[in-house]
């Protein structure tokens, strides 16, 4: 990648915005005219205007950071403690004419993790019971939690993930192939405790969470064992809070265009409007959730029952449902042979 492949014009609109981050993989653009710098747009930036129900046929113009942190070319031996001060992974470098010359990032510069979040140690519960009917037939020989991503399975990354962020708490729903998973943990060598929560019959994506009721009494992650979340776990868990949600759903903006011209009729059935390919956004449920443990008390003992029941329950009732999104980027899915392929082939790894 070159440093132009981050740079956009203020005229680009935020859905063009949002796919250019995907592709880059950096969670920054630079917002320039003529090489020098005008602003800059972050996934948090992003993420703030969806939330906002922003209309994302929206010029990039109207979300930028018009004030953004820089450093000039004589200060980029500083940039490391700049970077380190003001608690950012990434700071354009410019030259004297405000032209952008460089972008430095922490995590491709200095060998240590950037601490810009705050430890977590809530609890957190992977969903590992299915039988992964999708993924067979390896899954007639191992069970879905196990396949290796790599050399390392798939639930031992979810794992990690969290662990970088503090959580060394975990529990995982188990059902299919169960002796297989408790094994393979038993004989790891790991600084984290695993309980398990045995299903005598599938329970359904929230059925086995009754198991935990007088279990967990702080909020907790709840991740299904086929997915990894690139995102700061903390600031998932700090917006949560703040917004006094009962459950908040780790939601992927998702873009999908219809490979036809698609008709519009007016009120007499005449042709209003036709479309050629167009594209759509959605905010889709990765199977990542924030819950707070009073959530327990309201699953039915020895149930079948999914999450989005509970969901739609709370819904009803009044309940603060919220939603974090993420880019489309950040979500990697194996539940399928073609997305476990594509989160090899993302992740680096062999």
């Amino acid at each position: 990648m070159i440093l132009q492949d981050l740079f956009i014009s203020s005229e680009v609109t935020i859905n063009e915005a949002i796919k250019k981050l995907d592709i880059t993989a950096k969670k920054i653009l630079l917002v320039t005219e003529e090489n020098k710098l005008q602003g800059i747009i972050t996934d948090g930036d992003i993420r703030r205007w969806i939330l906002k129900r922003g209309d994302l046929t929206e010029n990039v113009g109207s979300i930028m950071n018009k004030s953004p942190k820089f450093i000039y070319e004589y200060d980029k031996p500083k940039a490391k403690d700049i970077l380190k001060q003001e608690m950012i992974e990434a700071i354009p470098v410019l030259n004297m004419e405000h032209e952008v010359t460089d972008i430095v990032f922490w995590n491709e510069r200095f060998n240590e993790k950037l601490n810009h979040y705050q430890k977590l140690d809530n609890p957190v519960v992977i969903m590992a019971g299915g039988k992964g009917t999708r993924l067979e037939p390896y899954t007639k020989i191992i069970p879905k939690p196990l396949i290796p991503i790599g050399d390392t399975p798939i639930v031992e990354r979810i794992i990690n993930r969290f662990k970088e962020y503090g959580c060394h708490n975990f529990h995982m729903t188990v059902n299919y192939k169960k002796n297989m998973i408790k094994a393979y943990f038993n004989d790891l060598q790991k600084d984290y405790s695993v309980s398990y929560i045995d299903e005598e019959e599938p329970l359904g994506t929230a059925g086995s969470l009754h198991l935990l009721k007088n279990k967990l009494d702080s909020t907790f992650f709840v991740s299904n064992c086929d997915i990894l979340i690139d995102g700061n776990y903390s600031d998932m868990l700090k917006y949560h809070i703040e917004n006094g949600n009962k459950i908040t759903l780790v939601s992927s903006l998702k873009h999908y265009t219809i490979p036809y011209g698609v008709i519009k009729l007016n009120e007499t059935s005449n042709v209003k409007q036709m479309i050629e390919k167009p594209e759509y956004a959605y905010l889709v449920n990765t199977g990542m959730y924030i819950l707070e443990p009073e959530c327990l008390e309201d699953i039915p003992p020895n149930t079948f029952f999914h999450i989005t029941e509970l969901i739609n329950q709370y819904i009803e009732t009044g309940e603060k449902i919220g939603v974090y999104p993420i880019s489309e980027n950040a979500w990697l899915d194996m539940g399928q042979f073609k997305e476990m392929e594509n989160m090899i082939e993302k992740l680096g790894v062999k």
